[in-house]
């Protein structure tokens, strides 16, 4: 497990964590921001709903300053295992990862997703 790394994410959630971003980042249901420096930008401003990380990002120690922002903003976070699923996901050319992405705003349709994923999110972070 990464250093950035504060809990492991079970499969199934990892699944319904790519759908939701699917949702968001390909067909709209919502506003994404894809890469590290602009995650850690919306988490500062506490604008950030919901982050999403990688877990093979390397060197992992450039994503440790996000979920202490999380935490201090109270803003949920999850991990996948994946920067390229994650990138292919959020709508990025095919190819392209991102090491983390930000979920601004969810519309009608992804609404009860997101919902889930926030509820897997805080459980498994021990909130």
């Amino acid at each position: 497990m990464s250093v950035h790394v504060d809990f492991e994410t079970p499969e199934k959630v990892q699944q319904q964590v790519y759908e939701l971003v699917k949702k968001i980042g390909r067909d709209g249901k919502g506003r994404l921001k894809k890469g590290m420096n602009e995650v850690i930008k919306v988490t500062e401003r506490g604008d950030a709903k919901l982050v999403v990380m990688a877990e093979n990002v390397n060197p992992g120690e450039m994503l440790m300053p996000i979920p202490m922002i999380c935490k201090e903003r109270g803003i949920p976070f999850i991990y996948v295992a994946d920067q390229g699923f994650l990138g292919e996901a959020a709508g990025m050319p095919i190819g392209r990862a991102t090491a983390a992405i930000a979920v601004l705003n969810v519309e009608k349709g992804a609404d009860e997703d997101f919902k889930g994923v926030v509820a897997s999110a805080t459980e498994l972070a021990g909130n």
